[in-house]
């Protein structure tokens, strides 16, 4: 697609997944995860893709990981090995979507070499852009900040904030809401887009993985 196109036009993916945390380092392993659409910049929750992971192994209950996500509950889920098909099929060729994407990416890229988009898209980083004074800028303060918290969740009523359905929605629906605040928000083209909030798919200005970074949830 080419980048002076709209940015609606794209092909847009918001993904948020849920794993045991990067102090696992090499060990770290994906829980949850969904991939949801979004197409003119609405989030197409019809042809979203969501899944519990089995990692494998029993994991130890920590701050970050969902009460939800349980030893019991996970032990049902189908392993990573069967998901990632269909994950390769939401993912290849499209723009992945996500606060703080950075961060999912690095672990999605590990666990499943196989799955190859073509870009990022951080909303993070473009509401850093837009809000470079604000201190509280996890996806959740976001959402609330800007009214959206019902409708993700009218949007996602099965789910929850932190779980992966919950926050790739609400990644999708802020997205739009912060692209909204631009100047130029109704002619901004995808390359506009990627140069606020774009990140390279190897960010080599990250810390190594072997040092412990948490999600900013």
């Amino acid at each position: 697609m080419a980048d002076d196109a709209l940015w609606t036009h794209a092909p847009l993916v918001a993904l948020d997944l849920e794993g045991t945390g990067a102090q696992d380092r090499d060990d770290e392993a994906i829980l949850e995860i969904a991939l949801v659409p979004i197409t003119a910049g609405r989030p197409s929750i019809n042809d979203a893709y969501t899944t519990l992971i089995d990692p494998g192994r029993r994991i130890q209950q920590r701050p970050w990981i969902s009460p939800g996500l349980t030893n019991a509950t996970l032990a049902a889920a189908p392993p990573l090995s069967h998901v990632e098909p269909m994950l390769r099929q939401h993912s290849n060729a499209k723009i992945l979507v996500g606060h703080n994407v950075a961060v999912d990416w690095r672990l999605l890229h590990r666990r499943c070499p196989s799955i190859r988009p073509v870009g990022l898209i951080d909303t993070l980083r473009l509401a850093r852009h837009l809000h470079p004074a604000l201190r509280e800028k996890s996806l959740a303060a976001l959402v609330e900040r800007y009214a959206l918290t019902e409708h993700v969740t009218g949007l996602a009523p099965a789910s929850r904030p932190h779980r992966a359905l919950w926050d790739a929605t609400a990644a999708a629906v802020l997205l739009t809401a912060l692209v909204n605040d631009l100047p130029n928000s109704t002619a901004l083209t995808l390359n506009e887009l990627r140069h606020l909030s774009g990140l390279p798919m190897q960010d080599k200005t990250s810390p190594p993985d072997t040092a412990p970074q948490l999600p900013l949830l």
